[in-house]
C-alpha cells in the first residue's frame, strides 16, 4: 500500500474505518481480494510475485496493512518480501505487541516499511526505519511512504477527507470512500517532500491516485467494522485509470 487513511474508535457506529490505495507496477501479477484457499480465514489480495499481501483482515478480526518506506538509497536486493509481514500476522494468533517485538529483532531482513496491525480494539504502528512500535490513539490517521501522520500533502488530504466524513456521518457509504481515494491533483512544488527520487517523480507521486506509464494505483480498499463486529470489505481494482473489477464481502468477526 502507498496511502492509508483510517479512523479508530471515536465513532458511534464503527470501531474501525479504513480507506487505502495500493500503488504498484502494472506488470506485477496480482489477485483481487478473496478468502485464500490455503488460509480460509484470511481475506486479502495476493501478490503472485512474492506470495504475500499488502492489506487484509481475518475472520477473527486481525487487521494489517503495509506501506514501503521511500528511500531509494537504502533498498537492497534479496531480502525477505515485506508482504510476508501482513500475511504472517493475519494467519497467526500472536498478540500484536509480541509480533512487533519479533519484527524489531528481524528488522534488517526487510527493506524499509511501515505496518499497521492489530484488531478493532487496539491497533499498533511499527516502522523498521524508526525502530519504534506504539499503540495508535483513537481518531483519524494517515500513512504513506514516510512515517505515520507525516504531513505530506496527500497524507494530509486523505486524513482530512476521512475525518470530515466520519465526523458528519453515522453510517459509512463505501462508494463515497472509494471515490475519495481517486483524486489525481498533484501537490505544489514547494509542498513536496524530498525522498531522493527527483522533483518530477515527487510531483507524480504526490497525488492520492497515481497514474504513470508503468506504475500507478492498482486498487482501492475500504474496510468498516462496527462496534459489534460486523465487517464490510470493498475493493475496486484498476487497469491504469479504468476500473477492472469490484468485489465486496461481509461477515461477522468470530469470537
Amino acid at each position: 500500500m502507498c496511502l492509508i487513511a483510517f479512523h479508530l474508535h471515536d465513532h458511534p457506529t464503527y470501531a474501525f474505518i479504513m480507506a487505502a490505495n495500493r500503488d504498484e507496477f502494472y506488470d506485477r501479477p496480482t489477485a483481487p481480494a478473496r478468502f485464500w484457499e490455503e488460509h480460509p480465514e484470511l481475506l486479502a489480495g495476493k501478490d503472485f510475485h512474492a506470495g504475500g499481501t499488502w492489506l487484509g483482515i481475518s475472520k477473527t478480526g486481525r487487521i494489517a496493512a503495509l506501506t514501503n518506506y521511500r528511500d531509494p538509497l537504502s533498498v537492497q536486493q534479496d531480502l525477505i518480501s515485506r508482504g510476508d509481514i501482513v500475511k504472517d500476522f493475519l494467519t497467526s494468533s500472536e498478540p500484536p505487541k509480541e509480533f512487533i517485538d519479533k519484527l524489531e529483532d528481524q528488522k534488517m531482513s526487510y527493506n524499509g516499511f511501515n505496518v499497521l496491525l492489530g484488531t478493532p480494539k487496539e491497533m499498533y504502528y511499527y516502522s523498521n526505519m524508526k525502530s519504534s512500535g506504539h499503540l495508535i490513539p483513537e481518531g483519524t490517521h494517515a500513512l504513506s511512504n514516510k512515517f505515520l501522520n507525516t504531513p505530506w500533502p496527500k497524507v494530509d488530504t486523505a486524513r482530512t477527507l476521512l475525518s470530515e466524513y466520519v465526523d458528519t456521518n453515522d453510517e459509512v457509504n463505501h462508494e463515497i470512500l472509494l471515490d475519495f481515494m481517486v483524486k489525481t491533483d498533484q501537490a505544489q512544488d514547494h509542498l513536496l517532500p524530498d525522498t531522493g527520487v527527483g522533483l518530477d517523480l515527487e510531483r507524480k507521486l504526490s497525488s492520492m491516485f497515481i497514474h504513470m506509464p508503468n506504475y500507478g494505483t492498482r486498487c482501492t480498499t475500504v474496510i468498516t467494522i462496527t462496534h459489534d463486529g460486523h465487517v464490510e470489505f470493498s475493493e475496486r481494482s484498476y487497469e491504469e485509470t479504468t476500473v477492472s473489477s469490484e468485489v465486496s464481502y461481509t461477515f461477522r468477526i468470530d469470537g
